[in-house]
């Protein structure tokens, strides 16, 4: 049996009772007499559910709180190893979110198996809040808060040496070339399924990134911090703790070390939804600009442009890879299909491909 429970079914009361005591969440003469669990959440690559806590006392601790485990599905699960993002999430937990004001869940116990494809998080249960839908699209408040919070992940990890030396926040060795090999045959799979649904000028700009994905993995970003690296509307509560926070950060299995930017032009392009977006493109990115200056690191629109045109492939090279290399689902399907479409209108819109392109011409040059 594995040291920590693996799946919400193997949860036990003491379990939990030793762990909120531990974080000190719960009093340390109570106890937890019995638990019931419901699912949560939309994710491919990992199980979440709430669980429901009876104590032998009132007030003891939390009514409710979250936990999150690898997914029960064998192909999801051996991605999910294969990128390290089991890895990544609970590094990020334990690292790095004591020293951001991103509003994410407070941890009371992370684990991880050493094959990097079982773990488990017990976290604050921020409900009652709205879940962000990738189909639904947000209105413009919502994804002000959101660029506020991108601003509060980017500013105090820009440059910094201590991240940018984290080994957790590195590729898996080898694994940028392994996606660059395996990147066709998932665009082939991306393809046949969504041909006829994704319109033919949308298709074009897969079809393109894809005659140029050796340029888009490697380039080599002048300017990092800390990313989330799937920074989209499903991976956002709003109204968190029954409105008393407008807004919490979840889903940090892609954290990683590269140009800020890219969250930008991913939550922007495959995020929002290209109607808010080409209505209020320009005030979001001022927005995002004003509060990284606001917090030390100025911006401007025109400085970050390029890197954002840029950051919208990341949502199209997202929707096409993971479509098939994660289980599939019907919702799986309608999102990586709103994904790929938002993303390449923004790419169209703006010349991401002609980006990319001047990119490798600058390689090229040496």
């Amino acid at each position: 049996m594995a040291p920590f429970p693996t799946t919400a079914g193997e949860v036990t009361p003491g379990w939990i009772d030793a762990r909120l005591k531990a974080a000190g969440a719960m009093d340390q003469g109570a106890r937890v007499l019995a638990i019931s669990h419901v699912s949560i959440g939309t994710g491919q690559v990992g199980d979440t559910a709430r669980f429901t806590l009876t104590y032998d006392r009132t007030g003891a601790g939390p009514d409710t709180v979250a936990g999150k485990f690898a997914s029960a599905d064998d192909t999801s699960r051996s991605t999910a190893a294969m990128f390290g993002l089991y890895a990544r999430e609970v590094h990020f937990y334990r690292e790095l979110a004591p020293h951001i004001d991103v509003r994410t869940p407070r941890v009371y116990a992370s684990e991880l198996g050493e094959e990097g494809a079982t773990f488990v998080l017990l976290f604050e249960d921020l409900g009652p809040a709205r879940s962000g839908n990738q189909l639904a699209g947000c209105s413009l408040n919502e994804a002000r808060h959101a660029l506020i919070q991108a601003a509060a992940l980017h500013a105090p990890t820009w440059g910094a040496t201590q991240w940018g030396a984290a080994a957790w926040l590195q590729p898996v060795p080898g694994l940028v070339e392994r996606i660059s090999q395996l990147y066709p045959t998932a665009h082939a799979i991306f393809r046949e399924r969504y041909d006829g649904l994704l319109p033919g000028d949308l298709m074009a700009v897969c079809d393109a990134l894809n005659a140029n994905i050796a340029t888009y993995y490697q380039r080599d970003p002048a300017l990092r911090a800390v990313c989330h690296g799937d920074f989209r509307l499903d991976n956002m509560l709003f109204d968190a703790r029954d409105g008393a926070d407008p807004i919490a950060v979840v889903d940090w299995q892609t954290a990683g070390w590269d140009c800020p930017i890219k969250d930008i032009g991913y939550f922007l392009g495959c995020g929002i939804g290209s109607t808010v977006r080409r209505a209020h493109e320009d005030e979001l990115l001022d927005l995002y600009c004003a509060e990284m200056t606001r917090r030390g690191v100025p911006l401007t629109r025109a400085a970050i442009w390029d890197r954002y045109r840029l950051g919208a492939l990341h949502g199209v090279s997202t929707a096409v890879f993971s479509s098939a290399f994660v289980v599939r689902t019907e919702r799986g399907d309608a999102n990586f299909l709103s994904m790929a479409r938002n993303a390449c209108e923004l790419a169209l819109d703006h010349d991401s491909i002609g980006a990319l392109t001047r990119l490798f011409a600058k390689f090229a040059e040496g």
